[in-house]
């Protein structure tokens, strides 16, 4: 069970993320237009368990003032605005430099 949660509160689904294929309890996740955090690795069949909300620490890339959007594109979490609209950076990252930060998931 993904252990970097900081607040949750209770919302999640059971699916077949779309990014990434197999992600690791923990990891962001989209499916489709939807951002989340994998609560579970993948079962048999692809499917994990996945919070649709919450505040969770999570590497952000690039430079992240508190209160930015955060998108999920390729595997990564930044603040470039593409990709899919993941949330919202609770702490700053400096220059180009990859951080763990609080990440307030949806919006």
């Amino acid at each position: 069970m993904a252990t970097n949660n900081v607040f949750f509160w209770h919302e999640s689904l059971r699916v077949t993320p779309t990014e990434p294929a197999s992600p690791s309890s923990g990891d962001p996740v989209v499916f489709g237009q939807i951002p989340g955090v994998a609560l579970t690795n993948p079962d048999a069949d692809g499917n994990v368990t996945v919070a649709l909300d919450g505040v969770w620490e999570l590497p952000v890339t690039g430079a992240v003032a508190g209160g930015d959007i955060v998108y999920y594109k390729d595997g990564q979490l930044s603040a470039d605005n593409t990709g899919v609209r993941f949330g919202y950076a609770l702490a700053a990252v400096a220059s180009e430099a990859t951080s763990t930060i609080p990440v307030r998931v949806g919006y």
